[in-house]
């Protein structure tokens, strides 16, 4: 009690001090009014019928001084309401002036910054609208491209329009691969759906990373060099013991290195990397390929995003734009993390995973919101 009276006293920063002291100013102001009208009432030889005068004069007071020192906070008030007025009207760019240090002043940077999260959530919906239509965009391009070539070779294969069995097994062999690469795509689809929508459950077991990443690189090896691509390897000799889903860990590696072959400069080297501290294993895909921008840099975990040049990849098939996104909801729900260190076109991408998780976390249901990570 004696806080809040001492406060009100001292009249810094608070609405209330100060019409507390506008009332005191306006009563001394209307007395000092009325008195001077007494005294001179009093001198005059009508003092008897002038004799309310004072009285009135001292409301008349009273109250045109209490005007013009509420007259700033009144102001201010209407300021606010104006500005919530056009606020509500659709303007967010609007904001309220909040030049006030007390209750008043903090009401305007409420609003001030209400307006602002309003403004960025409609961004934030506009930037989703638009990105479902570049999903369907993109799926229908993906999806077309090599459903096109299967109705191209089946219907070349129903009209025999085939020269000799060498064409003929050609053919077949196109629509079977263009059917694989098909499958694949909406596989990816269907992971990273199910990765961001809905509940997953992980299957964690004690797995020795290194020999998990020996026997992957082993398998890739000749897909690389196909292209042309050399995969160095610094990957030790120690096991790499971590509690960890074999099989969507699997997927996020080839998803990195098959990112990798796509995008590397061509003959080159890919550079995999296998290193751990005490807590946590780390694993560094690194290779040369062009340049990016800061934009495009940025939007590369998004889902369905490519680089121009990732698409004319030659001789190797086109994705749906999904394996980073794929690859770091993985990482993620192992509670790890997966970043990119991109420098004149040398691009590093690191796995940073713990060697078991939380408590609460192992063996459990995670659930993930498609919107609360990137790509």
């Amino acid at each position: 009690m004696k806080n809040k009276l001492f406060n009100l006293v001292k009249g810094k920063r608070s609405i209330r001090a100060e019409m507390f002291w506008t009332f005191v100013f306006s009563l001394i102001i209307a007395s000092f009014m009325a008195s001077f009208a007494a005294n001179f009432i009093n001198q005059s030889q009508i003092a008897y019928q002038l004799r309310l005068l004072p009285l009135v004069i001292f409301g008349i007071s009273f109250i045109l001084s209490f005007y013009f020192l509420t007259r700033r906070v009144v102001n201010f008030l209407i300021a606010l309401a104006d500005g919530l007025q056009i606020i509500s009207e659709g303007d967010l760019n609007y904001r309220v002036p909040d030049t006030r240090k007390d209750e008043l002043g903090r009401v305007a940077l409420n609003i001030n910054r209400m307006t602002e999260r309003l403004q960025w959530q409609m961004e934030k919906e506009r930037q989703i609208e638009s990105s479902k239509m570049e999903l369907i965009t993109g799926v229908s391009h993906d999806l077309r491209t090599p459903l096109t070539s299967i109705i191209g070779y089946l219907d070349l294969l129903r009209t025999n329009s085939f020269q000799d069995k060498d064409e003929f097994t050609r053919f077949v062999q196109n629509t079977y691969n263009k059917a694989i690469h098909l499958k694949k795509l909406i596989d990816d689809l269907f992971e990273y759906t199910r990765l961001t929508s809905t509940a997953i459950q992980l299957n964690l077991k004690t797995i020795d990373v290194r020999q998990l990443l020996v026997q992957m690189l082993f398998e890739f090896e000749p897909i690389a060099q196909e292209n042309g691509i050399q995969i160095v390897k610094e990957i030790g000799h120690t096991p790499v013991i971590a509690l960890i889903d074999s099989g969507k860990f699997s997927r996020a590696i080839d998803n990195l290195l098959i990112n990798a072959l796509k995008n590397a400069i061509k003959p080159g080297p890919i550079h995999v990397l296998l290193k751990s501290d005490e807590h946590r294993f780390f694993i560094e895909v690194e290779n040369e390929g062009q340049p990016l921008t800061q934009e495009q840099e940025n939007k590369l975990f998004d889902r369905f995003y490519k680089v121009d040049h990732s698409r004319s990849s030659e001789g190797i098939q086109t994705g749906t734009g999904l394996g980073l996104s794929i690859a770091r909801n993985i990482i993620e729900l192992h509670g790890g993390t997966l970043t990119l260190t991109h420098k004149n076109g040398t691009y590093v991408f690191t796995m940073e995973v713990p060697f078991s998780q939380e408590p609460n976390n192992v063996g459990y249901v995670k659930q993930y919101a498609g919107n609360s990570m990137k790509g």
